[in-house]
């Protein structure tokens, strides 16, 4: 759906993006994620043809941009850092400017598209509002109505809950899944660790303009060669498996063990209960933090 290679930007003697090669399938929820500044927007914006690259090459849905962007781009739904809107205008209006400026899809009539559009983004009821009264987070949805008015085959979204609650948040994350599952591929940028491990399939990381992890998110969970145990019995636990034990907290032990079958059986077999046994994996924001420099822009959980 999206290939890149060897994609560089250069501004005078600043490289922006350093040779990245992205790789995102048909079907994919792809977390494309990095520290404000690490060059997520430069390379969206060149994914989309609004920035051209130094070097390197680009294709979308198998097709070389921005050569192809004619074609190409009525398939794409895209928000971009903030949603462009006329402030004097009501959200409706400004979808109907924008609706007008390109091709029709003939699926139904341009009204009813838009009735559509702001109703899956939550604002069937601001519609006729001017935008200019609108909040930083009602502008992200009249963004994101934008973006689906033509049921696009690729989602190339930047920052798309950017100014919303944890309601807004988790309304947009249902949205994008119902999306996913109707066939659209999604291409989410963000610097928010929880929002790309709670939705996408795969993920890249672009430190400095580098890619340096892209792949399936379960391969970047691996098992960290603990278990979490929850037994009423954690003293008699403790006292069989010694240095073994991490950690012990009342009923909750922490316990290094290369196989939880094996501990299992071992802790059974023993006359310890065992209520509660859980092999612990690599969080996203460990996997992200091990291969990640330090700086003044960090990757961030919250």
């Amino acid at each position: 759906m999206i290939r890149t290679y060897e994609l560089c930007k250069r501004f005078g003697k600043v490289t922006a993006v350093d040779g990245i090669e992205l790789d995102v399938r048909d079907g994919d929820i792809y977390g494309f994620l990095g520290a404000n500044g690490s060059g997520k927007t430069t390379t969206v914006r060149m994914l989309l043809g609004l920035v051209l690259a130094t070097s390197g090459r680009i294709e979308v849905m198998g097709q070389p941009m921005p050569k192809a962007a004619a074609h190409v781009l009525p398939s794409v739904g895209a928000l971009v850092e903030g949603p462009a809107a006329y402030g004097h205008l009501s959200g409706r209006a400004n979808l109907t400017i924008l609706d007008a400026s390109g091709p029709s899809p003939g699926r139904v009539g341009r009204g009813a598209r838009i009735g559509e559009a702001l109703e899956r983004v939550g604002l069937a009821d601001a519609g006729r509002r001017p935008v200019r009264a609108y909040s930083l987070g009602m502008r992200q949805r009249l963004g994101l109505a934008a973006a689906l008015l033509r049921t696009p085959r690729l989602l190339v979204l930047d920052e798309p809950t950017n100014g919303l609650d944890p309601q807004g948040i988790l309304e947009i994350r249902q949205l994008l899944l119902e999306l996913h599952q109707s066939g659209s591929t999604i291409f989410l940028s963000s610097h928010l660790l929880a929002e790309v491990e709670q939705l996408c399939t795969r993920v890249g990381v672009l430190d400095r303009g580098r890619l340096v992890i892209q792949d399936q998110l379960p391969a970047l969970q691996t098992f960290t060669g603990t278990t979490s145990v929850r037994t009423p019995d954690g003293q008699r636990a403790v006292a069989l498996l010694g240095r073994r034990v991490q950690r012990a907290d009342g009923d909750q032990l922490i316990v290094q063990a290369a196989d939880p079958a094996a501990l299992n059986v071992e802790l059974v077999t023993a006359g310890i209960r065992v209520v509660e046994l859980v092999p612990q994996r690599r969080t996203l924001e460990q996997a992200v933090l091990a291969v990640t420099r330090p700086g003044s822009d960090r990757v961030g959980a919250t």
